[in-house]
């Protein structure tokens, strides 16, 4: 199965440190298929990269943050922000569904290894690959 990558961050400030949150998502089967923690540079954007390596891509929209262009391949990289509103629209369900991503929240833990756990269980259930949740 072939796939069409969609890439975004998500910003959010978690103690003192300013976080990313790289997404991956496959606009035609409507899920999300990885991401990443970390900061905004090409280090972090390379982890999800090598987390994807694996999938059959035909290629990646992303809008023009400069740190794509270091490791995406030119002839599979759109760079476009009208082509990234379905990862937009999954970031907006992310800061929905998680107190922990809104903008000024003093509620929950934000500790990376909980946003982690956080971001699985989420990606899970809006995947339906998580029956035990209703």
């Amino acid at each position: 199965m072939a796939f069409e990558m969609y890439l975004e961050g998500i910003g959010f400030r978690a103690t003192k440190n300013y976080k990313w949150i790289w997404v991956a998502v496959d606009r035609l089967g409507k899920q999300f298929v990885s991401f990443v923690c970390g900061d905004r540079s090409t280090e972090t954007g390379l982890k999800l990269w090598y987390k994807l390596k694996d999938f059959s891509i035909n290629y990646f929209a992303s809008d023009h943050w400069k740190s794509y262009e270091e490791f995406i391949p030119a002839v599979k990289h759109l760079q476009t922000k009208s082509e990234t509103y379905t990862v937009e629209g999954y970031n907006s369900r992310i800061r929905h569904y998680l107190a922990r991503f809104k903008r000024k929240t003093k509620c929950y833990s934000k500790a990376e290894y909980m946003i982690v756990i956080s971001l699985n269980l989420l990606f899970l259930k809006l995947n339906n690959e998580l029956c035990i949740l209703f």
